[in-house]
C-alpha cells in the first residue's frame, strides 16, 4: 500500500533535504529519498556535497595547511618542532568523522522536522490520484504517493571518452578524498574548483603535482587580476599548471597512468604519474530517475528544464540544485529548496542568482560575487574599479598571511556596488559582506563609510571600498 504525503523530495543533498525541512516547517506532510550509503550501507544523508564534496574537502584543506604549517611556517613563530610525521591514516579518520558529523547532523534535522526519510533510489513510476507514484527501491521497496515532487538528484563527476574512473588510479573527487598513501607524483585533467582543492591538498602533503588545463586562460570564471595572482602564487607553491593543454590518449596499468599531451604550441607530452585525478565538471544526475514515465522533460544538455521558479513541464513537479540550470553550488541549491517549499505554500519568492557568491577553498582563497571587470567591459557597462592589498593589513600581518587583494568594481554613475572579488585569506568569509550590500544595493561609499573593528581583516573590504574613489587610508 503507498503511503501518501504532500511533498515528497527526492535527493537528500542540499538543495533536497532543504526543501523538504522547509516544507515541513510550512505544515506539509513530507517525505524524503535518498540512497547515499556510508562505509557500512546505512544511509548518509548530504548528498554529493557532505560526502564526497565541499564537507570532506574542506576537512582535508584544513588538516594539509595545518601540517604546512607545522613543516615550514611554525618556526616564523617561534615554535620549535624536531621530527614532524605524517599519520595519513588518521587524518583520512578525521576526515570521514567530519562527514558522519554532518550525516548524522541532518538526520536529526528530519526527525526534529517531522521529514519522513526513505532510504533508497527514488523514481517515477505514474500519476496517480491528481499527483504521483514514486518508489523507493535499493535497498529499501516501497511506494510513495505524493501530491507534489521536488527531484533533487544533484551531479555526478564527468569522466574522460574511454576512461572510465576505477577510484583507484584514475579519480574523481570521490577517489581524490581517499588515497590511502601519498602519491609521489600526482596528474590532475582540470583547473577548475576540484583539481585545484585536491591538488592543493596532495601538494602540502608531498605530492609532485602537475595540472593540465585545456583553456588557454586560468581561471576563466574569476576576475583576471584576481587570476593572474592566484597563478603566480599557485605555481610558487609548487603546482605545474600546463594552460592550453591537448590530452590525448591515457594508458592506465598497474604502475600508474600515462597521459600523452600537446602543450599550448602543439608540441608532444607525456605525463607519468601514480593516480590521475579527472576535473572537467560534472554532469546532471537524472540516471535511474524514471522521468520518461511521467514525461519529464530534459534539456539538450540533460539537465531537467525548469523556468525561472523552479517549475519544470509537469504540473507540481520541481527540480531544484545541480540537476537543473546555474551554477553548480551547494548554497544555490539550498536557496532554490527554499523558494519551491514556499512556492508550494503559496507564498511569494525568488532567488537572486546576482548575488549567489562563488568559493574556491585553496590558500589562499578565492571568492567573488557579481560580475567580473571583463565582463563589465563586454557589456559596455560604465564603472569605476579599487583594490586593496592584505599586505598592507595589520590583522594579515599578524596572521603571515598577507598575499591577494580585496577588488570592488562598482557604477560610474551612482556608486552601486556591481561586483567584489577577493583572493586572499579567509575570503570565503569575508564575501559575505560584500553579498549584504549588493542585496540592499549599496554603494562602495555605503562600506567605506561602515566602521570595521581594527585590527581585522574586513578593513581590507572598507578600504578597497574607499579605493573606488581613490580614498584609501592606509596604503
Amino acid at each position: 500500500m503507498s503511503k501518501n504525503f504532500d511533498v515528497v523530495v527526492i535527493g537528500g543533498g542540499p538543495a533536497g533535504y532543504i526543501a523538504a525541512i522547509r516544507a515541513a516547517q510550512l505544515g506539509m506532510a513530507v517525505a524524503c529519498i535518498d540512497q547515499w550509503k556510508n562505509a557500512k550501507g546505512g544511509p548518509a544523508l548530504g548528498g554529493t556535497c557532505t560526502n564526497v564534496g565541499c564537507i570532506p574537502s574542506k576537512a582535508l584543506l584544513q588538516s594539509s595547511e595545518h601540517y604546512e604549517a607545522a613543516g615550514h611556517h611554525f618556526a616564523e613563530h617561534g615554535i620549535q618542532i624536531g621530527s614532524l610525521g605524517l599519520d595519513l591514516k588518521k587524518m583520512l579518520a578525521r576526515k570521514d568523522a567530519v562527514v558522519k558529523q554532518n550525516n548524522d547532523g541532518i538526520a536529526y534535522l528530519f526527525k526534529k522536522n517531522k521529514v519522513a526519510f526513505f532510504h533508497g533510489r527514488g523514481s517515477f513510476v505514474g500519476k496517480a490520484d491528481g499527483g504521483y507514484e514514486v518508489a523507493v527501491s535499493e535497498p529499501a521497496n516501497e511506494t510513495l504517493t505524493a501530491k507534489r515532487v521536488v527531484v533533487a538528484t544533484g551531479s555526478v563527476a564527468r569522466a574522460l571518452p574511454g576512461v572510465p574512473f576505477d577510484e583507484k588510479l584514475v579519480l574523481s573527487n570521490d577517489g581524490a578524498l581517499s588515497i590511502a598513501d601519498v602519491p609521489k607524483r600526482l596528474g590532475v585533467i582540470g583547473s577548475g574548483v576540484i583539481g585545484l582543492e585536491m591538488g592543493s591538498v596532495w601538494r602540502r602533503l608531498g605530492a609532485e603535482v602537475t595540472v593540465l588545463e585545456a583553456l588557454p586562460t586560468f581561471l576563466g570564471a574569476a576576475d583576471q587580476d584576481v587570476a593572474k595572482e592566484a597563478l603566480k602564487v599557485f605555481t610558487k607553491q609548487g603546482l605545474k599548471i600546463h594552460l592550453g593543454a591537448t590530452v590525448g590518449a591515457i594508458a592506465v596499468d598497474k604502475g600508474g597512468v600515462s597521459v600523452a599531451w600537446k602543450d599550448a604550441n602543439g608540441a608532444e607530452q607525456k605525463l607519468d604519474c601514480d593516480r590521475l585525478v579527472v576535473s572537467i565538471g560534472r554532469i546532471p544526475n537524472t540516471a535511474g530517475l524514471s522521468g520518461e514515465a511521467v514525461g519529464l522533460k530534459l534539456d539538450e544538455r540533460g539537465f531537467i528544464a525548469v523556468d525561472n521558479d523552479c517549475r519544470t513541464n509537469l504540473p507540481n513537479v520541481w527540480a531544484v540544485g545541480d540537476v537543473v540550470r546555474g551554477p553548480m553550488l551547494a548554497h544555490k541549491g539550498e536557496e532554490e529548496g527554499v523558494a519551491v517549499a514556499e512556492r508550494i505554500a503559496g507564498q511569494h519568492c525568488h532567488v537572486n542568482f546576482n548575488t549567489i557568491p562563488w568559493v574556491i577553498y585553496t590558500s589562499p582563497e578565492i571568492a567573488w560575487v557579481g560580475p567580473t571587470e571583463q565582463q563589465l567591459k563586454a557589456a559596455g557597462r560604465a564603472y569605476k574599479a579599487g583594490s586593496f592589498p592584505f599586505m598592507a593589513n595589520g590583522r594579515a600581518r599578524a596572521l603571515g598571511d598577507t598575499t591577494g587583494f580585496v577588488k570592488f568594481l562598482a557604477d560610474a554613475t551612482n556608486d552601486e556596488i556591481l561586483g567584489v572579488h577577493i583572493i586572499g585569506p579567509f575570503a570565503s568569509e569575508l564575501i559575505a559582506e560584500a553579498v549584504v550590500a549588493m542585496e540592499f544595493r549599496a554603494s562602495s561609499e555605503d562600506i567605506g563609510r561602515i566602521c570595521h573593528a581594527h585590527p581585522s581583516l574586513s578593513e581590507v573590504t572598507k578600504e578597497a571600498a574607499l579605493a573606488v574613489d581613490k580614498r584609501a587610508l592606509n596604503f
